[in-house]
């Protein structure tokens, strides 16, 4: 069961690299592949999508990682 519970914290942790990444610091997702000089205030559509994603994520990590330390 702990085996289990690591590989799972390994994947989580991946993904929420790869969420952090792909937000691209302030820029906005569409500047991260070339896209125009749009300035918005507030995320929107694929944006608020990948901050919804990385912050279920991370929740979900937390609480796989305190089931983990309580599993003998």
């Amino acid at each position: 069961m702990k085996n289990l519970l690591l590989i799972i914290n390994i994947v989580l942790s991946i993904i929420i690299v790869v969420f952090i990444l792909i937000q691209g610091k302030g820029a906005g997702l569409g500047s991260a592949w070339g896209g125009g000089g749009e300035m918005f205030t507030t995320r929107r559509g694929v944006e608020k999508a990948i901050l919804w994603a990385t912050t279920i994520t991370i929740v979900v990590f937390f609480i796989v990682s305190l089931v983990n330390l309580f599993v003998k």
